[in-house]
């Protein structure tokens, strides 16, 4: 019988965090999550990517049961296939917010993640994903961006830093979202008060678990509020500094198993 782990509920981000560089899972992390899980614990997948692109990877990984999605506004149920739970951005708001941005810097190229298990991601000329492997639709002007629902909007500048565009936009933007920057190039709005952190608590309350059960796994500030909440949080050596700077513990890089490197010293 496998050592019980530490915490009950091992949460983690995907990309740059779980995920190598080429959008994959190591055998050797595949095998210290399979350790946890025998001895107890439930990992449980925290990501910014929306639910319909967070799929395929619980299928390759096994995972059939919550997962919380796009930056914590969606809580999905791999095992049926449904949403659980979603909180969507009020389109008006969300293009208030562009519009305020847009007066302090110039001009911005956005992208949406659209509501539901079968969402697209839409994005307008001159916007560039930052991830290529993720599938998107471009459309041909902005205002077909707001024409369905919604759970988050993507930003990028062509002249600023990530750094510099987040914050100019959360001094712009105030109450009318939060603002995130969740990878190279993926500065984002979503509705306000809503966090990695909001999305894990409800997912650990369903599973009857708390803070007090959780580790968290990240590399970016988006992942600063889950950190905040858990228990116990590790950034990965590739780790943004700002996440850094609050982490309980630093790991190895996402290429060299830090997550399994962690779970692994738990496990004894």
């Amino acid at each position: 019988m496998a050592v019980p782990l530490a915490y009950a509920l091992i949460a983690t981000d995907l990309d740059g965090t779980l995920l190598r560089c080429d959008d994959t899972v190591s055998d050797r992390s595949r095998r210290a999550l399979a350790a946890a899980s025998e001895g107890g614990a439930r990992h449980l997948v925290v990501t910014g990517r929306p639910a319909p692109r967070v799929r395929p990877l619980l299928e390759e990984l096994g995972c059939d049961g919550l997962a919380v999605c796009g930056q914590g506004a969606q809580l999905y149920d791999a095992g049926s296939g449904r949403m659980v739970w979603s909180v969507t951005l009020d389109r008006e708001l969300a293009e208030a917010a562009l519009g305020k941005i847009e007066a302090e810097v110039g001009q911005v190229f956005a992208a949406v993640d659209q509501d539901g298990v079968d969402g697209l991601t839409l994005i307008e000329p001159g916007y560039e994903m930052p991830h290529p492997t993720l599938p998107a639709v471009r459309v041909p002007r902005r205002d077909v961006l707001w024409e369905e629902p919604i759970s988050k909007v993507l930003l990028r500048h062509p002249a600023l830093a990530d750094d510099e565009l987040a914050a100019v936009a959360r001094d712009a933007v105030g109450s009318l979202a939060t603002v995130t920057m969740s990878g190279p190039g993926t500065v984002e709005l979503q509705p306000c008060g809503v966090t990695k952190a909001t999305g894990l608590a409800l997912a650990a309350e369903r599973l009857g678990l708390s803070a007090a059960d959780t580790i968290a796994f990240g590399d970016m500030p988006n992942d600063i509020p889950m950190f905040a909440w858990a228990a116990h949080g590790v950034a990965m050596a590739n780790a943004h500094l700002e996440l850094k700077a609050v982490a309980d513990e630093l790991t190895a890089s996402n290429e060299e198993d830090g997550i399994a490197v962690v779970l692994e010293r738990l496990l004894g």
